[in-house]
């Protein structure tokens, strides 16, 4: 081997050397970087020596997938529950103590307090201030429902504007990872921004990508619709302001095709906007619906009733009154809309002891005719009417035969075990998405451990080439002495 060929493969050792030097430095910089991809300096041989051919990032397409998925599910799961947490407290209080349930059961003791006392006209006030709270419970119910409705419908609408946003930069990352493969150039950072924000995108809707030549990707939902392809597709959605029970909100459209909202505690949605929606559109019109029969078993429990007239609602008001609420059949808004019978209300010149005696709707509806002060039957009935099985609406998502009290039982319960399940579901889920998270960084992440141990072998091969020139050169002296 000349000296000329020797101090050659030296300068390309010292080269490589340097550029070698450099990624790993740079992978040392960015470990704590989650969206950063370990580069590799790539060498090939050239005679003489070698030189870096390219810089490569570690990839892991199939673990790269998984992990866009189970973000999409965590992110789902994730607004559930928390909304759930949220609608739970609004509602049921802690504990559920300010529930219908709740409210009912008081009611009752006050029945049968009153039944064992009825001539006790302090007794009667307290019985109707019972009823005054259940009416103050369902109305605070219903506006609660919908005022949290509104609430998601607004995070609806920021989280569509994000994800618009996200589209947009995806966009420019990914025209600069095709501009930059097109022109041979390392496109290493464009990728590791583009990888980025797909995480980001799976957050809200689920993604699946199909590549294109020249590093071009097209994103759509899981359901195919398109999300990006060249240019961003538009997500579009109008807000509502305000929701009274029954209003229908508006729908996410992507590509013009609206998003589904999914189903069950351990919900089958996927990304945020879903979540968003099944909370809107499926959690909270039900929850309204059991509230809505509720107050309609009410007046139908308490309903005055006459051999010669129709049955007319009694200590539990509406405004469709004097007629009753139809039987078996949900009325939107009935919750919100219940009132105390101002004839019962001694607060406003009522007198409680109708509800012992009957006779609010005339004299053809009272049951103590006798006007004994003693006579309690009408309270007893009222309590078994509570306690007696009545029909309720299949749209209510609970039995369409139960008593009053066992259908208030009933809705707390299916609430609690949806909360229940997407307890579980959440933390099933989010141990998915950190270990992919995870198995994804141990394949395509940063090591330090790794890259320190590299650098000491760039460091040696450095030494081991500056050694060599140092040789070269000590002979390239001795050979121009000897000339001389």
């Amino acid at each position: 081997m000349s000296l000329s060929t020797a101090l050659n493969i030296a300068q390309s050792s010292l080269l490589n050397t340097g550029r070698q030097t450099s990624v790993v430095s740079r992978n040392v910089q960015e470990s704590n970087n989650p969206d950063y991809t370990r580069r590799m300096a790539m060498l090939g041989s050239l005679a003489p020596g070698s030189r870096v051919l390219e810089i490569q990032r570690a990839t892991n397409e199939q673990l790269f997938r998984q992990n866009l998925a189970a973000l999409s599910a965590w992110s789902s799961q994730h607004e559930l529950y928390e909304g759930l947490e949220r609608l739970e407290i609004a509602v049921h209080g802690i504990d559920n103590q300010q529930s219908a349930a709740a409210a009912i059961g008081k009611l009752q003791q006050a029945l049968q307090t009153y039944s064992a006392s009825p001539s006790d006209a302090t007794v009667a006030e307290d019985a109707i201030d019972a009823a005054r709270q259940v009416v103050r419970t369902l109305n605070a119910a219903t506006y609660s429902i919908q005022s949290f409705r509104a609430e998601i419908d607004s995070q609806v609408a920021g989280a569509t504007g994000e994800l618009n946003q996200l589209l947009a930069a995806f966009k420019d990352a990914n025209d600069a990872v095709v501009k930059g493969t097109r022109a041979g150039t390392d496109v290493s950072d464009a990728l590791d921004r583009r990888d980025g924000l797909l995480k980001k995108i799976a957050q809200y809707v689920p993604v699946s990508t199909l590549s294109r030549p020249g590093n071009d990707l097209v994103l759509m939902t899981k359901d195919g619709v398109t999300l990006f392809e060249t240019v961003p597709r538009s997500v579009t959605f109008q807000p509502t302001s305000s929701y009274t029970p029954g209003l229908p909100g508006n729908s996410i459209y992507i590509d013009g095709v609206p998003v589904g909202l999914g189903t069950g505690g351990n919900t089958d949605a996927s990304g945020k906007l879903a979540g968003l929606v099944q909370l809107r559109d499926g959690v909270a019109p039900k929850l309204q619906g059991q509230m809505d029969e509720i107050a309609r078993g009410l007046i139908t429990a308490f309903a005055e009733e006459s051999t010669t007239l129709p049955d007319a609602p009694g200590l539990f008001t509406w405004p469709g009154a004097p007629g009753m609420p139809p039987a078996g059949t949900l009325v939107n808004g009935l919750a919100g809309s219940i009132r105390l019978n101002a004839a019962f209300d001694y607060g406003a010149g009522g007198n409680p002891e109708l509800l012992r005696d009957g006779g609010a709707n005339g004299a053809a509806y009272v049951a103590n005719t006798t006007g004994v002060a003693g006579y309690a039957d009408l309270l007893i009935a009222y309590g078994d009417r509570i306690a007696a099985p009545m029909a309720f609406d299949i749209a209510a998502g609970l039995a369409t035969t139960l008593s009053l009290s066992e259908f208030s039982t009933a809705s707390v319960g299916w609430f609690q075990s949806i909360r229940k399940d997407a307890s579980a579901a959440a933390q099933t889920k989010e141990a998915l998405a950190a270990r992919t998270e995870e198995a994804l960084s141990n394949a395509t992440g940063v090591n330090v451990d790794t890259e320190m141990a590299l650098l000491l072998e760039l460091e040696r091969s450095y030494e081991a080439s500056a050694r060599l020139i140092k040789a070269i050169d000590e002979m390239l002296g001795a050979l121009l002495a000897a000339v001389r």
